[in-house]
């Protein structure tokens, strides 16, 4: 075999590694954080048992809410172009604040597609910067509520 071939080989071999790693990379996502300083964090049961009195959002794509969402529950589409990072850059993103209570101590739910999706960690963000002091973010959001064998409208 000629040294051409075998270079050709190892290009070809090289390139392979670097795709399946690029590949890799790209499908391991970032989970949002477990907690969220002003918020409470809670779960399907604890939203299923509030729900009647206390005010869901549903932060996802406006077409994800019209397939299926929590009955009841607001669209509140987070309008995300920061990275998925804690110290994401707010002013990049957008969040209709006049969907929400105008009376900040007005408790309100948050919730979009589970801990991989940062649309409900950054609504979230977004109310307790704005003085909201009753956030509740539904980390497990609309995925734990299916899960849980809740109904869905």
């Amino acid at each position: 075999m000629g040294i051409k071939k075998i270079l050709m080989g190892i290009t070809a071999s090289m390139a392979v590694v670097v795709f399946a790693a690029t590949f890799a990379y790209a499908k391991k996502p970032i989970l949002t954080p477990s907690s969220l300083k002003g918020a409470t964090v809670v779960n399907a049961e604890w939203v299923k048992t509030h729900k009647n009195k206390i005010q869901v959002y549903d932060a996802r794509f406006k077409a994800e809410y019209v397939d299926a969402h929590i009955p009841g529950a607001i669209s509140v589409w987070y309008h995300e172009k920061s990275k998925h990072s804690v110290n994401f850059d707010a002013s990049k993103d957008s969040l209709d604040l006049s969907k929400f209570p105008s009376n900040k101590n007005t408790p309100a739910i948050v919730y979009c597609n589970g801990p991989r999706c940062w649309k409900s960690y950054k609504s979230a963000v977004t109310l307790i910067r704005a003085g909201y002091e009753r956030v509740y973010w539904f980390r497990g959001g609309f995925p734990a509520w299916e899960k849980a064998g809740y109904p869905v409208k």
